[in-house]
């Protein structure tokens, strides 16, 4: 009998009301399927306390604090304070986001720019990595961090959930990035992320599950949870050709090096 490969769902919210009632099943799930650890990303300051309180539940767990692009109405003044406390009082903190550009859903890319800078200026003071979400937005951020990277002003991270073109993905790459697959990657029509999980550098891609969201197939349309990440995994290989153990020990490694997960 073979063993099952160690994975780490490298984004996820489960702090979310959809998993009070069965909390401790579905860390019992994720268990068994061989997640080891898990980065719980943040999407507003309002979260971290209950967000602290679940990493004090599951000692695989760790963490992010930030504000996502489409909930910059929760961004005031003292907020970047209140970010940096956060993760100067918890070493479980070991990422600032989750963060980014989303012209997707919204048109407003000076607030979200306004939003997104002060934070990405924070990783870099703290040393440490940014989680980003990036939709329909790859040029703007492309030249946000392209002119970080001029200044010496741009962290390090990655990419989540994935979803651009291969030519995309080696901008992003080119600045030092990670490129991170979700649920999606297991979606029939999603041919030009196939297409990235099929060229991207080994050593430079994640598995995440964006739990409650993206469900990966055959699961589609339902709640996702953390033990979906072996589904993720399993398609990234077959998309690979290579088998799902050589999978999980790339993708283990690469969170285990960006984010000091345990």
């Amino acid at each position: 009998m073979s063993s099952i490969p160690t994975l780490i769902d490298s984004h996820c919210h489960i702090v979310f009301r959809n998993f009070e009632e069965d909390l401790d099943d579905v860390a019992s799930r994720w268990r068994d399927a061989g997640v080891s650890a898990l980065l719980h990303a943040c999407v507003e300051p309002s979260e971290i306390p209950a967000i602290r309180a679940l990493a004090d539940r599951f000692p695989e767990m760790r963490y992010s604090v930030g504000v996502h692009p489409l909930d910059t109405e929760h961004w005031r003044d003292d907020t970047v304070s209140v970010l940096k406390r956060a993760a100067l009082d918890d070493s479980r903190v070991v990422a600032i986001g989750e963060l980014g550009l989303d012209l997707f859903r919204e048109k407003n890319l000076d607030e979200q720019l306004q939003v997104l800078q002060p934070q990405l200026d924070l990783a870099v003071e703290l040393d440490l990595p940014v989680i980003v979400h990036c939709r329909d937005a790859a040029e703007p951020m492309l030249q946000e961090l392209r002119s970080r990277k001029l200044d010496g002003r741009c962290p390090r991270g990655v990419m989540h959930c994935w979803g651009g073109t291969p030519e995309e993905m080696v901008g992003f790459l080119d600045l030092g990035f990670y490129i991170s697959f979700s649920g999606t990657v297991t979606f029939p029509k999603a041919v030009s992320t196939h297409d990235c999980a099929r060229q991207v550098p080994e050593d430079r891609f994640l598995v995440e599950t964006d739990c409650p969201f993206l469900a990966p197939v055959p699961r589609r349309g339902k709640r996702n949870e953390p033990a979906f990440v072996a589904s993720v995994a399993s398609r990234v290989a077959e998309l690979r050709g290579v088998d799902l153990e050589t999978v999980a020990a790339s993708s283990t490694h690469n969170a285990r090096s960006l984010f000091a997960l345990p």
